[in-house]
């Protein structure tokens, strides 16, 4: 099984991070307001960066340690990221 750490982008410009078995259902569900409390005032969401996990714990270590990220530190990992491969998993 894939486990993935994400992070959204929110319609006020803040970052949302979490972990997750399916990516697009769990972005659906975000911008269906049926997602976390943060997210349903902040909508729509859009996916700006993710990560792939062998194991949960190891997807869940990683979502506390960009949670801690500063804002500015977390729009270079999406940069990085966005210039490495799309942002549209599978």
């Amino acid at each position: 099984m894939k486990y993935f750490c994400y992070l959204l982008e929110c319609s006020d410009g803040s970052f949302y991070c979490g972990w997750t078995i399916n990516l697009k259902k769990r972005i659906d569900c975000h911008n269906h307001g049926k997602g976390a409390h943060y997210t349903r005032s902040r909508l729509p969401v859009k996916l700006v960066y993710y990560e792939e996990f062998p194991a949960r714990s190891s997807a869940m270590s990683r979502e506390r340690k960009l949670k801690r990220f500063s804002h500015l530190r977390k729009q270079r990992l999406i940069q990085g990221f966005c210039h490495d491969r799309s942002t549209d998993p599978d």
